[in-house]
């Protein structure tokens, strides 16, 4: 089995809160790391420049993580748009699905992340993928959950015949307690900046500001920021 350096880091980086707060986990514990993202036809672009405003944001307000962020990477991703309608992807309303799911879901989204993200991985020698993924506080999606997560893993380990370790700083909390990571890792700054700079509408709406962040209020993602970021200051 083909060995990587484990103090090497590849962050699966959406430009979201939860991605977020992850790259910063991963700046404060690895010697250097790196991100990707993908571009997978969803239906705003506003996520992928979030992605560029939060590395930017980081690297200038803690230029010891800074010095640790490496290269980015944003990979096409787009064949999942051509597999069927999801309201992530197409003009299509965001309700629950007869199957109980979110149309908002992605079928496989998570899973092809992950396998773009461990080939990238291995040819750069990266040995610790690192992922936003909740399964304490999210919208139901089977490909967020532990136990799916190990399971590619171990696929990519035995496909790859690498070493690779996967962390999820975030499965077993939820948003409240991301923002309190947040501001342990980095205090009010970072968690002022991840306000700020993130993105999580899945309208991809920017131009309205709330105390949580942008968004349109509405949208599942916007009710779960909201109901995370008042708890926390709650506290």
């Amino acid at each position: 089995m083909r060995k990587l350096d484990h103090q090497k880091a590849l962050v699966l980086f959406s430009g979201g809160q939860d991605s977020s707060i992850a790259l910063a986990w991963a700046l404060d514990r690895f010697d250097h790391v790196e991100t990707i993202g993908f571009d997978y036809g969803q239906r705003h672009s506003v996520e992928l420049g979030a992605r560029h405003a939060v590395r930017r944001a980081i690297s200038s307000a803690f230029p010891n993580w800074g010095a640790k962020l490496g290269a980015d990477v944003s990979a096409d991703a787009s064949g999942l748009k051509d597999l069927g309608e999801t309201a992530m992807t197409h003009e299509t309303e965001i309700t629950l699905a007869d199957d109980g799911l979110p149309t908002t879901f992605v079928p496989g989204r998570n899973l092809v992340f992950l396998a773009l993200a461990g080939g990238l991985a291995y040819r750069r020698g990266l040995g610790t993928l690192v992922a936003g993924m909740c399964e304490a506080d999210f919208s139901g999606y089977p490909d967020c959950r532990e136990h799916a997560l190990n399971a590619q893993l171990e696929a990519l380990r035995l496909g790859m015949d690498a070493d690779f370790l996967l962390e999820t700083p975030l499965m077993r909390i939820d948003k409240a307690a991301s923002w309190r990571l947040a501001e342990t890792l980095g205090g009010r700054k970072l968690v002022s900046l991840i306000n700020e700079h993130s993105h999580s509408c899945y309208k991809g709406v920017r131009d309205e500001r709330h105390d949580w962040g942008y968004g349109c209020g509405v949208c599942p993602a916007c009710e779960l920021r909201a109901k995370g970021w008042a708890a926390y200051r709650a506290v």
